[in-house]
């Protein structure tokens, strides 16, 4: 059973509607993996791309000496291959899961007679892409200017409702602080000082917002040259 969340979740899809993603929905081929089974190769003819439904796929290349070198690892939610469609139609790299997973796989020539066919589809999913690239280049701004506790703070505003009551991050801290493009252990002091500072009150993943007003200052502030 296909489910819509996961599609709606993937950043490819966020603008779509709920009646795109019927429409998607019926050329979709749901693909149960083993671990350690191998997707495509580099250089293979491209004839579709997936999503991850469940489980997680790595994407890697390999040396001339045959040394493996991870690019990327795929969580629950996201896309892989698809520029390929679109560009030279062949894979730029390996696919190989690293878990038992469920796969969404997306035909090529469906996909695109689809988005032929059905013009607003293509325009809702520009939209979507569109907003994900603003959001992107806030990232790249956020880790060029601001520090570690800025990134932070703006993180956890983004998540919370207009900086009030409790959160609970989607992510594992090793995640997020790959994500804020800090190290696990820069991102534990970060918190444990937001904490000390009654700012903000950590239980696991669980985190209290105690003063907002706080909080938003110290997402304001940039890097000391």
């Amino acid at each position: 059973m296909i489910r819509f969340d996961v599609i709606q979740h993937c950043h490819l899809f966020a603008g779509l509607t709920e009646g795109d993603i019927g429409l998607l929905s019926s050329i979709i081929k749901v693909r149960s993996c083993s671990r350690g089974e191998i997707l495509f190769e580099e250089g293979e003819r491209a004839t579709g791309f997936y999503v991850v439904a469940t489980g997680k796929v790595k994407i890697y290349k390999l040396s001339p000496g045959g040394k493996e070198r991870i690019l990327h690892v795929v969580q629950p939610g996201n896309s892989f291959a698809d520029a390929a469609i679109f560009a030279d139609g062949c894979y730029p790299a390996f696919a190989e899961t690293l878990t038992a997973a469920e796969l969404y796989f997306f035909p090529k020539n469906d996909f695109l007679q689809l988005l032929h066919d059905h013009s607003q589809l293509s325009i809702n999913m520009i939209a979507g892409l569109a907003r994900y690239l603003r959001q992107f280049t806030t990232q790249i701004e956020d880790l060029t200017f601001r520090d570690v506790p800025a990134r932070l703070a703006r993180y956890l505003l983004s998540l919370a409702d207009h900086g009030k009551g409790s959160l609970s991050l989607p992510v594992a801290k090793a995640q997020l602080a790959s994500n804020l493009g800090t190290t696990s252990e820069t991102l534990s002091r970060t918190l444990r000082k937001l904490s000390d500072e009654e700012i903000i009150q950590v239980a696991g993943k669980k985190i209290e917002i105690l003063d907002a007003d706080r909080l938003y200052e110290l997402s304001e502030g940039f890097r000391d040259e």
